[in-house]
């Protein structure tokens, strides 16, 4: 029997999402920003290049752990874009999770940023209107347990003043949209450019947070026009827009003073075709912790703009890096 290694490549080539997010976006480009990690992977580890188009696939393909090794393992696509060839032994589950916790937070978002610079160089980002909004991100459906330890200790009722002595995940908190829709967790606020779909900024808090605080978050600084909803119409949120210079294009609620119905209108159409933005989101924590949570979004960011470029299919993004 003879045994043959073929090209990964030429399997792919044109024939792949994958091969069009490499020839767009070009990962292994951006990797000299994290050269400085390789030692800490060990001497056989399997390169930084790697552990970033895993993380990638994973968010982008909605793969846990073990799924992802054994879709790497064997996808010919998933092994041609983390380059490996077609029998060569690849990662288990356990290098994923080391790979997420050398990378942190802190360098995710510079991987996010660093495609935004690039997608702005490239002049795809407009930089006109942008797009305000946020979404819920559920760390668990139900705190009955929780509830039941508090009143068990005397506590009169479950809250987000005691709840951190209660939960598995001390960071996470109630949140509530209008006065019925309740959550236990976090929420992600977004900024995108209205002439391209792209995020362009993300952050992530606990659920009690308003969207009044969080504007300050998310808030673009270069004067353009930003578009939100009737949760950013008060004080709070547009003093964030006037310190940075933004152009306030914010719904206003029907009892407040210069109401223009026709105006608030055109504004909701203008702003419609963006509020499924979240749509591809994950509505659930996938980690405990604000700063795990807070890579989640950025992930999920990463893979929303990929997944727009793609879209958009502007010439590669590789340059000005």
């Amino acid at each position: 029997m003879a045994f043959f290694d073929f090209d990964l490549e030429d399997q792919v080539n044109g024939k792949h999402e994958l091969w069009d997010i490499e020839r767009l976006v070009g990962f292994s480009s951006l990797l000299y920003r994290f050269k400085d990690l390789e030692s800490k992977l060990g001497r056989n580890g399997y390169g930084i290049d790697v552990g970033i188009k895993c993380l990638y696939l994973q968010f982008h393909y909605d793969l846990a752990d073990r799924a992802m090794e054994e879709r790497l393992r064997f996808d010919m696509a998933f092994r041609w874009f983390c380059g490996f060839s077609a029998f060569e032994e690849t990662p288990d589950h356990s290098f994923f999770c080391r790979f997420r916790k050398l990378m942190g937070t802190k360098r995710i978002g510079q991987l996010f940023k660093a495609i935004v610079n690039r997608a702005q160089k490239s002049g795809v980002l407009k930089s006109v209107f942008r797009f305000v909004d946020a979404t819920a991100i559920v760390t668990k459906q139900t705190t009955w347990e929780e509830r039941d330890k508090a009143l068990s200790d005397g506590e009169a009722t479950l809250n987000n003043q005691n709840i951190k002595k209660y939960s598995a995940d001390s960071e996470a908190r109630f949140g509530c949209n209008g006065k019925s829709k309740f959550w236990f967790g976090y929420k992600a606020s977004v900024c995108a450019d209205m002439g391209s779909g792209l995020i362009e900024r993300i952050a992530a808090t606990p659920a009690n947070i308003s969207d009044q605080t969080s504007m300050g978050h998310v808030c673009p600084r270069n004067g353009e026009m930003v578009f939100a909803d009737k949760a950013y119409c008060l004080k709070k949120s547009q003093d964030a827009l006037k310190k940075r210079g933004a152009v306030s294009a914010t719904i206003l609620k029907n009892n407040m003073i210069g109401k223009n119905k026709d105006l608030d209108r055109w504004r909701s159409s203008v702003r419609a075709p963006f509020e499924n933005i979240f749509s591809k989101f994950e509505r659930r924590a996938r980690y405990r912790g604000l700063a795990k949570v807070q890579l989640q979004v950025f992930m999920e960011a990463i893979v929303h703009n990929v997944k727009r470029l793609v879209i958009i299919n502007p010439p590669p993004i590789l340059a000005g890096a």
